[in-house]
């Protein structure tokens, strides 16, 4: 059964779903997300700390929180990087982000084969895919269809500028433990 994100909120409204799920919707499904590691954790942390000093009141940065997809996805990205606005009434949307991260040891396949094609296809225009243990990251830009037209990946020694923020430079090595 496929799931909307309508009636996905409805089963967390009425408690179906609690916070303590460990639980997303991707393409109408309700998938399990995987247990943080130490090495992911510091990586969300160091991401957190570095974006939301850069920032400042310019956007939000919001860890581990949904961004509303539909039809059917209810995404939560590591960090994404939003409109700066209040979000106490709905999930922020692909139009109100700038920036989705993923931050990966052991979920690296499905970021790329599940997630990748519903931020493509919904118009989220930048994702980062940070491989931790590959120690790079992959920059997914211009979305197309389910794809993104662009990939570039960056490796230790290299700097990340997101799009809508190009004066903004985080050194790969200060991201990755």
């Amino acid at each position: 059964m496929r799931f909307t994100t309508e009636r996905y909120e409805q089963m967390v409204e009425r408690g179906v779903l609690t916070e303590d799920d460990r639980v997303e919707l991707i393409d109408g499904e309700i998938l399990e997300m995987a247990p943080s590691s130490p090495a992911h954790a510091e990586v969300v942390t160091r991401l957190d700390r570095f974006l939301s000093g850069a920032l400042g009141a310019r956007a939000h940065v919001r860890v581990q929180n949904p961004v509303g997809l539909p039809p059917g996805s209810e995404p939560e990205p590591d960090i994404a990087v939003v409109v700066a606005r209040s979000y106490g009434e709905r999930h922020p949307t692909a139009d109100d982000t700038f920036l989705l991260i993923e931050a990966g040891k052991t979920s690296l396949q499905r970021d790329r084969r599940q997630k990748l094609p519903v931020y493509a296809s919904s118009g989220v225009p930048e994702l980062w895919i940070i491989d931790i243990p590959g120690g790079r990251v992959e920059v997914y830009r211009e979305p197309s269809g389910h794809r993104y037209a662009s990939m570039t990946i960056v490796e230790r020694g290299g700097h990340l500028s997101p799009l809508a923020f190009p004066d903004v430079s985080i050194a790969v090595d200060d991201v990755l433990p």
